[in-house]
């Protein structure tokens, strides 16, 4: 096969890829043979505005030059970028002779300009709740959002619970103390009725509770 031949069997792999991918991504057959009107078959050129006969990057002449594709069949995801701002992720395939000798490039742009877009606005979003005061650096706070005291009391005894890892029928006093006292710590015996849920997840009585509490460790 003659090198255009080669080149011309790879234009229904343009329209391949533009089907598969979709009106965001841009591809592009060249023949490296004229430069100056490398482009012979496009799709979805609403993207660059290029048509058949345009010619080539400033990336495929420099690719031409330095002859990065000696030992690559392809590159992936360099960035690109439209005379009109647009910002592309590109992609270019290397299309070789029997000889080995470089005589077309399938190049693909997606067009991520939007996607840049949202993301710088994502960004300023996500600075809002970056700030930490400089004097609270060493503490960490953890918010669970519950409908309901009982619903609060449970979240917060059931975490310092299993922060031991020992089934309460298992535990010691000692570790029964440090509980009631952690939880005291937390806030818990704040929220009504947390004497009872306590009492009953450590499966003890509500007096030992307030004795508990009144123990010190």
């Amino acid at each position: 096969m003659t090198n255009i031949e080669i080149l011309q069997s790879y234009i229904p792999m343009v329209d391949f890829i533009a089907d598969i991918c979709g009106p965001c991504y841009e591809v592009v057959l060249h023949d490296i043979s004229k430069p100056d009107a490398s482009v012979i078959a496009i799709r979805n050129n609403h993207i660059t505005g290029r048509k058949i006969g345009s010619p080539m990057t400033d990336l495929a002449l420099k690719i031409l030059k330095q002859k990065d594709y000696v030992d690559k069949t392809f590159i992936t995801n360099y960035d690109g970028y439209g005379d009109d701002g647009k910002v592309f992720l590109s992609s270019t395939y290397f299309i070789k002779n029997a000889q080995k000798e470089l005589i077309g490039m399938i190049c693909v742009n997606n067009d991520i300009t939007d996607i840049k877009k949202f993301n710088n606005s994502y960004e300023i979003i996500l600075e809002r709740f970056k700030y930490r005061e400089e004097n609270n650096k060493d503490d960490k706070y953890e918010e669970n959002i519950k409908n309901s005291l009982i619903s609060v009391a449970n979240s917060i005894i059931s975490k310092t619970i299993n922060s031991i890892n020992i089934p309460p029928s298992r535990m010691s006093i000692d570790e029964k103390v440090k509980i009631v006292h952690e939880l005291n710590k937390e806030g818990v015996f704040l929220l009504k009725g947390a004497i009872n849920e306590v009492a009953e997840q450590l499966e003890i009585s509500e007096a030992t509770v307030y004795r508990y509490l009144n123990k010190k460790i």
